[in-house]
C-alpha cells in the first residue's frame, strides 16, 4: 500500500513529539498543596468534561446540515480537532497562551507566552498557580483551557464545510491555533496580557473563542466564495442537528460556569 508523502510527514512529526515527551523531565504530581479546594477540583473536573462534550455535539450539529455525501467528513473535522489540538496544546499551545509573558513595554503589556515555560506540559502538575489556578491544580486548569482550544477551530469549520481538503484543514487548524488563538488567549486571559490590563473582560470566551472563530469563519467564507450548488440543497439529517444542539446546550453549563474556576457562589 502506497502512503502519501504528506501523511508520512504528519506521522513522523507525531513520532518526534512522542519521543521528545518520553525524555522530558517528569512533572511532580505528589505535591500536597494546602491551597487546593476539593469542591473546586470536583466542579472543574465536571466542567472540563462538559466542555469536551460540546465538540462531538458540534460535529453532529454541522454534520446534519451538509449534504449526505459530506456528513462523515464534516463530522470528522470536529472529531479530529480533539486529537490534533490536544497534541498542539501539550507541546506548545499552553505555553504560548499562559506561559511567562513576553512583553514589549513592561508590566501589563504581555503579547505572547514563552513557548518553553510549559513545553510538553513541563511543570504542569498538581500544585496551584497563583495567577492562573489559585484553588485547583495547574494541570486541571490546563486541561479545561485545552477544551476551549479544541472547540474554537472546530467552530470555524461551518463556514467551509464541503469545500476544503481534509489535509489542508489539518494544517490550517494547527497554524491558526498557534498564531491566532494562543496569542489572543494570552492578551485576554493572562494576568499580564495587554488587553486584560486595558480593561477587556472575557469571562467565558466571548472574545477568544466566539469572536475569533466568527471572524475566521467570515474570512474563510469570503476567501472560498459562494457555494456552487447545481441542484436544490437538502440537509442530510435534521435529527443530527437537534442532537448536536442538545449536546452543545448541555455542555454550555460547563463552558460558562466552569470559567469561574470555582464552585463557590460569589454573588450577593
Amino acid at each position: 500500500m502506497k502512503i502519501k508523502l504528506k501523511w508520512l510527514v504528519f506521522f513522523s512529526l507525531l513520532v518526534i513529539f512522542a519521543a521528545i515527551g518520553a525524555f522530558m523531565p517528569r512533572t511532580n504530581f505528589d505535591v500536597n498543596d494546602p491551597k487546593i479546594i476539593g469542591a473546586d477540583v470536583a466542579w472543574m473536573l465536571c466542567a472540563t468534561a462538559l466542555v469536551l462534550l460540546m465538540t462531538p455535539g458540534l460535529s453532529f450539529f454541522y454534520g446534519g446540515m451538509v449534504r449526505t455525501k459530506n456528513v462523515v467528513s464534516t463530522i470528522l473535522q470536529s472529531f479530529i480537532a480533539m486529537g490534533v489540538i490536544s497534541i498542539t496544546w501539550v507541546v506548545v499551545g499552553f505555553s504560548l497562551a499562559f506561559g511567562d509573558s513576553i512583553s514589549l513595554g513592561g508590566v501589563g503589556t504581555g503579547i505572547i507566552g514563552n513557548p518553553f515555560t510549559f513545553f510538553m506540559f513541563r511543570n504542569v502538575g498538581s500544585a496551584t498557580n497563583a495567577g492562573l489556578s489559585p484553588t485547583i491544580p495547574l494541570a486541571l486548569f490546563a486541561l479545561f483551557q485545552m477544551k476551549f482550544a479544541i472547540i474554537t477551530p472546530a467552530l470555524i469549520t461551518g463556514s467551509f464545510a464541503e469545500r476544503v481538503k481534509f489535509s489542508g484543514y489539518l494544517v490550517f487548524m494547527v497554524l491558526w491555533s498557534i498564531f491566532i488563538y494562543a496569542p489572543l488567549a494570552h492578551w485576554t486571559w493572562h494576568p499580564n496580557g495587554f488587553l486584560r490590563n486595558m480593561g477587556v473582560l472575557d469571562f467565558a470566551g466571548g472574545t477568544v473563542v466566539h469572536m475569533a472563530a466568527g471572524f475566521a469563519a467570515l474570512a474563510g467564507a469570503l476567501f472560498l466564495g459562494q457555494r456552487q450548488v447545481k441542484k436544490q440543497y437538502r440537509p442530510a439529517n435534521i435529527p443530527f442537528v437537534l442532537l448536536g444542539t442538545g449536546l452543545l446546550w448541555f455542555g454550555w453549563f460547563g463552558f460558562n460556569a466552569g470559567s469561574a474556576l470555582s464552585a463557590k457562589w460569589t454573588g450577593s
